[in-house]
């Protein structure tokens, strides 16, 4: 990919400034995004990306408190320009999503984040019993990239999303801490 990219391509390490005249987050899409968590409860949607340490620091904390009335979403945000395997680890797990292996994909790009090269990902795929044929066409495929650019795409429209992690509860931007205690306090408020 060319590291010139449009604002509607993914993103860079500091996405073009766009003003609070946005439209704010998009709503959650059950049929699209992925979703863990008691339907109904209180919504955490994390903007991440597979390479970056504070991604996954944001991602062991929601898993910490989602549960008991507390639902997560996780939006791809690979910031490609700082993080070469971010967009590949992403299409991994949109790759694994298709067989429905979505959250054990992202646990373990999550947990071993720094070997995301392309042989790594396939080792990652045989541990989880996917069809390695079939994972390998939809990494490659154009579904799986649309799909991650219409992540990339709502979180950049949401004029707050300018990194990651970037977290919302409830469709707000959380500018707090995001360790289990400071999400816990965030969702009592």
């Amino acid at each position: 990919m060319s590291r010139n990219r449009t604002p509607r391509g993914l993103p860079r390490c500091a996405p073009t400034f766009r003003p609070d005249t946005s439209p704010g987050l998009a709503p959650l899409d059950e049929t699209v995004d992925h979703v863990r968590g008691p339907a109904g409860g209180r919504l955490i949607v994390e903007y991440g990306d597979y390479e970056c340490p504070y991604s996954r620091a944001a991602y062991g904390a929601i898993q910490r408190v989602v549960g008991d009335g507390v639902r997560f979403a996780f939006r791809h945000f690979p910031l490609t320009e700082i993080h070469p395997h971010a967009l590949a680890a992403s299409a991994a797990a949109e790759a694994a999503a298709r067989q429905g292996r979505f959250w054990e994909m992202s646990d373990l790009l999550f947990h071993r984040q720094r070997a995301l090269a392309d042989e790594d990902l396939r080792g990652y795929a045989a541990l989880l019993d996917l069809d390695a044929a079939a994972f390998d066409a939809d990494r490659q495929s154009g579904k799986v990239q649309a799909r991650i650019r219409r992540d990339v795409e709502s979180g950049l429209d949401s004029g707050q999303v300018r990194g990651t992690p970037t977290l919302f509860i409830d469709g707000v931007l959380h500018q707090g801490g995001y360790d289990p205690a400071s999400l816990l306090e965030a969702l009592r408020a």
